[in-house]
């Protein structure tokens, strides 16, 4: 039996299992960084209410019944005795609160997208298929203004308001990934880092990089937020090779 059908009785148990497997993939992935970052997932018709993981838990051990619901709008949430961390409530508490089309939101400082971040022009050109996904749809933040506390949290929500923008390049801090459920949301998150390796490393290089035409560009990220069920199909592939692991993410 799957151990995804081993299930507590705990609300929102999919969505549970499904950010727990992305959690899992992301640090296996090395996208995480330590205890630092954060995945959340709205749980109520306006998104204000959202489920994310636990204070200063590592990525590669978070569990779908140890995932915190918080409230976006509940002034006491950091006094609770399973507060979240104070920036991923500034940061993610933002989104979910001014951004209602965010129902995913997943923070992190993998190596590639900060290297991008930390560039004076974090610009991604289309130069292949993957960098071509983003063509458009992402924005860029010059103002970092120190940790993601309150202030700085809902700062970069105003970022996001666009919900053709489903990308925000932190400008020197990381990368911020926002869709409608957890399977888009990880699979922009998982392009998103190939891409920004291609274009780095394509840039080690020193050589002429080739840039596709911005028509070309457009065309081929249209085709891709179209293509069949590949973001699920992915996911359900993640949560697969976990299951026949015996990983206890579903637990």
């Amino acid at each position: 039996m799957s151990v995804t059908n081993l299930r507590p009785n705990i609300d929102h148990w999919q969505e549970r299992v499904d950010l727990a497997a992305a959690f899992r993939w992301a640090a296996r992935l090395n996208l995480h960084e330590g205890v630092a970052n954060h995945f959340s997932l709205a749980v109520n018709d306006d998104g204000t209410r959202f489920l994310m993981n636990p204070n200063q838990m590592h990525f590669s051990r978070v569990k779908a019944s140890d995932l915190i619901e918080v409230d976006a709008n509940d002034p006491e949430t950091l006094k609770g005795p399973d507060a979240p961390d104070p920036t991923a409530w500034g940061l993610h508490g933002g989104i979910h609160r001014y951004c209602g089309h965010a129902r995913c939101a997943m923070h992190v400082h993998s190596i590639h997208a900060t290297v991008l971040a930390s560039l004076a022009d974090s610009r991604l050109p289309p130069i292949d298929q993957n960098c071509a996904t983003f063509f458009n749809r992402y924005v860029i933040d010059d103002h970092y203004g120190g940790l993601a506390f309150e202030e700085e949290g809902e700062r970069c929500a105003e970022l996001l308001t666009d919900p053709a923008k489903k990308v925000l390049i932190m400008g020197n801090h990381g990368i911020m990934i926002i869709g409608e459920t957890v399977a888009e949301t990880f699979n922009r998150l998982y392009y998103f880092e190939r891409a920004a390796e291609t274009y780095i490393r394509a840039l080690q290089t020193g050589r002429p990089l080739r840039v596709l035409p911005d028509e070309i560009a457009e065309k081929t990220a249209r085709e891709l937020e179209t293509y069949p069920e590949q973001d699920e199909r992915h996911l359900s592939e993640l949560k697969a090779i976990l299951d026949e692991e015996g990983s206890n993410y579903a637990s």
